[in-house]
């Protein structure tokens, strides 16, 4: 089955080929149906390869497919070459398995939309692009996979592109993301420079002779992988684009938040451990942004009311855990997270969207309310997404998240421990509040709306229940036993024996009391009455201002950046450009234009005219040489 690997990244390809060249002739159901099939198939092709890898021969843990020549040039050899082991292939099953769900969820969600297949093969080519991002054997077809994802999610955030909030949005998270990922080819480049190979094995397996533990060049590399992390994976100071990229269709944003993209930062930090681990204090500035992010984001989501950003920040926080796991070298941990929230954060937004698509559209949760008894298979699915962020045993999050605190704890970082705890808290207080205001107590629904409110078709459901039940049982293949659970024993031929946390029952039950705490909270404020949102605001309303506007970043990177360079953009447009540059050329053509007009009084073309000036010469030189 291994040599079938490349047919994981090629068969969502083909799936887009198609339909750009037959797709009009199969009907907007043929389209769909064709999308999904193709990810589908990937998805099994990856299953596949998920068996294989324990048919192989005893401590042989990974194999690689070769395809063909990308680059030969000189020493530079570059091959279109395919990592199946453990890591890569987990992956592929997340990305692909999510990633068919959120296909057949689109087939229903997008029914109306007039760029239907359009839509489609971005969202084929959004899934191939993730697929060789993390199959990838070398740097360089990974940068490949890593700018395609940023180009996917340029169309699909602006795939509205008529409206201009969508094409704005567009265009923020391209050139936020490119920022990271100027940093991110500069590290690819040093690790060439230093190894002269983008090769995973021959880097890897250089570095400890090449590099010092904590010299500068290990240091630069990691933290300029490190940025581009950054862009991708939306943390500070790089997360602004990811709230504004809810102007896309639904779909898309629980592709973006739940299997692509924004997992690639975490993914490539696991891939590369190696040269982390030579750099400690690069792992320490992992594990401090993660923390800050993922307590930063969950203050914000506290008090947004649209139900998708909520998400949005969520997804930055959750984001946030994952790259503390990573930063103190609990990879298995941070992985297991990555695996546990692209399910149930797939379902939230799927949830999210199954709502709006319910209510024509409608964002705010102060216009919704008592949801769940007409939509509630998407109300309850819903619950269970809830339980799983907020690390309610036995659902997944409990798993993922108590591994990632305690093996904080027991690394020595008390203090990112505790702002973890105190970030969980939040967050089951945040998912608590949207999940009361959205789907319990009266209704607030516009009157003419409310009486059309009714469940999601079978197409949209049937993904949220499968997605459901991930989110619920995926987290036992975290269960702790003797010889570490089964997710660290399948990861650890890639990140070693010490890449997950140990699991602390102490540590646990206090993170389960936290967390059962937050929706305490959330159901005395916004289902029992007891404690009033309204009045709490009112009594702390300069840090409400602070959280309702985002810390007024967005506010500050226009001041600091975006006005000055429109400034700067006008006066070359309106200045430099049309009188320096344009000015410039214009007046070579003018002098060449008068240099003509005077050369054509002698250049006239008559014979007679030369044979003058031949006469009048000649006159002038023998009246010089004569008289002088």
């Amino acid at each position: 089955m291994i040599h079938l690997a490349w047919l994981v990244p090629a068969l969502p390809l083909l799936g887009m080929i198609l339909n750009i060249f037959v797709g009009r002739r199969l009907g907007r159901k043929g389209v769909g149906l064709l999308a999904s099939a193709a990810v589908g198939s990937a998805f099994l092709v990856s299953l596949g390869l998920f068996i294989s890898l324990g048919g192989l021969p005893h401590g042989v843990h990974q194999a690689e497919q070769t395809l063909f020549t990308w680059i030969a040039a000189g020493s530079f050899h570059v091959t279109v070459s395919l990592l199946i082991d453990p890591l890569s292939v987990l992956m592929s099953l997340v990305v692909s398995g999510v990633g068919f769900l959120i296909h057949v969820y689109s087939i229903g969600y997008m029914e109306h939309d007039k760029d239907y297949r359009r839509f489609f093969v971005y969202l084929n080519l959004f899934v191939a692009a993730m697929l060789i991002l993390v199959l990838a054997n070398n740097f360089l077809l990974l940068y490949v996979g890593w700018e395609l994802v940023g180009l996917c999610s340029y169309l699909l955030i602006g795939f509205w592109y008529e409206k201009k909030s969508a094409a704005d949005a567009g265009k923020k998270a391209f050139l936020t993301t490119r920022i990271g990922d100027v940093g991110f080819a500069l590290g690819i480049l040093l690790i060439f420079v230093t190894f002269g190979t983008l090769d995973y094995s021959a880097v890897f397996s250089q570095a400890p002779k090449l590099l010092q533990v904590g010299g500068t060049t290990a240091t630069m590399i990691t933290l300029l992988l490190f940025v581009g992390a950054i862009g991708k994976s939306a943390q500070i100071p790089l997360y602004v684009w990811l709230p504004d990229a809810m102007e896309g269709p639904t779909p898309v944003s629980a592709l973006i938040h739940a299997a692509t993209m924004v997992t690639a930062g975490v993914f490539m930090v696991t891939r590369t451990h190696v040269l982390f681990e030579l750099a400690p204090f690069s792992q320490s500035v992992v594990a401090i942004i993660g923390t800050l992010t993922a307590f930063y984001a969950a203050t914000i989501a506290l008090t947004q009311m649209d139900i998708k950003r909520v998400l949005a920040y969520s997804t930055i926080s959750q984001l946030g855990y994952m790259f503390l796991a990573v930063g103190v070298a609990a990879y298995s941990a941070g992985i297991f997270h990555l695996m546990t929230h692209a399910f149930f954060k797939a379902l939230l937004f799927m949830g999210a969207g199954s709502v709006m698509h319910a209510l024509d559209g409608e964002t705010d949760m102060r216009r919704m309310g008592g949801l769940i008894r007409k939509m509630p298979l998407t109300g309850w699915t819903f619950v269970v997404a809830w339980l799983a962020i907020s690390g309610v045993p036995p659902f997944s999050g409990f798993f993922s998240k108590d591994e990632i605190l305690a093996a904080a704890y027991h690394a020595g970082h008390p203090i990112l421990w505790l702002i973890g705890l105190i970030t969980a808290g939040l967050t089951s207080f945040y998912i608590g509040r949207q999940v009361f205001l959205t789907f319990f107590g009266r209704s607030r629904v516009a009157p003419d709306l409310e009486p059309h409110v009714h469940e999601s078709p079978s197409v949209m459901t049937w993904p949220l229940l499968a997605l459901a039940l991930l989110a619920a049982v995926a987290g036992f293949v975290g269960l702790p036993s003797a010889n570490g659970s089964l997710i660290q024993s399948f990861l650890s031929p890639v990140v070693g024996g010490e890449g997950g946390g140990s699991f602390d029952l102490l540590l646990a039950l206090l993170s389960t009391g936290v967390g059962l705490t937050g929706i305490f909270v959330a159901w005395l404020m916004y289902s029992a009455g007891v404690v009033s949102p309204t009045r709490m605001a009112a009594r702390v309303r300069p840090l409400y201002n602070l959280l309702w506007n985002k810390y007024y970043v967005d506010e500050l990177y226009g001041f600091l950046f975006i006005r000055p360079f429109r400034r700067t953009a006008a006066f070359l447009a309106e200045i430099f450009d049309p009188w320096v540059i344009d000015g410039a050329v214009n007046a070579v053509a003018l002098v060449t234009d008068g240099a003509s007009r005077v050369i054509r009084v002698w250049e006239s073309g008559y014979v007679r005219n030369y044979a003058l000036s031949l006469l009048a010469g000649a006159v002038i030189m023998l009246a010089y040489f004569v008289l002088r």
